[in-house]
């Protein structure tokens, strides 16, 4: 049985249709407990510290949030009536060496939604930008609590560009929307419930059959075999995208050998 909240002004002043998106959405525990608020500052901050928060799948989603973030703290605009901006909280299973994993299997299953619903060109860029063609469509961050040595808490926020018309404002990577992508006006609802629908499926692979999601994220990453530059803070480095490892880092092969990435802003040379 699902469970759904409302906060701020109701839905009065959303288009968002709760009944929309819950026909369509066929999960068994990501997005039973669905948390809806007119404006948030950040979905993710949200969840990671409200601890009254527990259920493992739980979807928290904005209609619109003013201090969105994503990777390296880059600020994430969003448009009212016009996004998807949510975030997902984990609470079992969460080994470490698994975190990357489920930063892929997200980009996977954005990925996966856009092509099922308007088959469009959709790439994916380490660590976890989702591009159309070459213009950045959707953004995630994944954020954890731990306690010692164990995560208690990973947050899984996701931002698409749905039906922006236009973008204004200097960009690290070119943006786009799906609207301007497909020339329609697209169903927020029916994207959600997609996208849950897909995490959910990806994310039981991870442990059953994690080189079935390796192989899908490199089957839509145009980079792999390319010289690239990795930017992480203030150190640069060179080298061919040779591979991504086990657990999703980027393998950089270089006159000196192979190094394994663990962040950084990666672009062609």
């Amino acid at each position: 049985m699902r469970h759904y909240c409302l906060f701020g002004e109701s839905m009065r002043k959303s288009n968002f249709v709760i009944e929309e998106m819950d026909i369509k959405l066929k999960t068994n525990f990501i997005g039973t407990n669905f948390i809806f608020y007119d404006e948030v500052d950040s979905t993710n901050q949200l969840l990671l510290n409200d601890n009254s928060i527990k259920d493992h799948g739980t979807v928290l989603f904005a209609d619109n949030q003013v201090k969105g973030r994503g990777r390296l703290d880059r600020e994430w605009i969003t448009v009212k009536d016009s996004s998807l901006t949510f975030s997902i909280l984990l609470t079992e299973n969460l080994e470490a060496h698994r975190i990357n994993l489920i930063s892929l299997a997200a980009s996977i299953a954005v990925a996966q939604s856009l092509e099922n619903l308007y088959q469009l060109d959709v790439r994916l860029k380490w660590p976890n930008d989702v591009l159309i063609k070459t213009r950045k469509v959707c953004g995630i961050l994944v954020e954890s609590v731990s306690k010692g040595d164990a995560i208690e808490r990973l947050v899984v926020g996701i931002g698409v560009n749905v039906n922006q018309p236009i973008f204004e404002g200097q960009f690290n990577i070119p943006p786009t929307s799906i609207r301007k992508e497909s020339g329609k006006v697209s169903s927020r609802e029916r994207l959600i419930a997609e996208i849950l629908n897909e995490f959910e499926r990806i994310l039981k692979k991870i442990k059953k059959d994690p080189d079935s999601v390796l192989n899908s994220w490199r089957s839509r990453c145009k980079m792999i075999g390319d010289n690239i530059k990795v930017v992480d803070g203030k150190e640069t480095t060179y080298g061919t995208f040779e591979d991504i490892d086990k657990n999703g880092f980027l393998l950089l092969k270089d006159k000196d050998g192979v190094n394994k990435i663990f962040n950084g802003d990666v672009t062609l040379r």
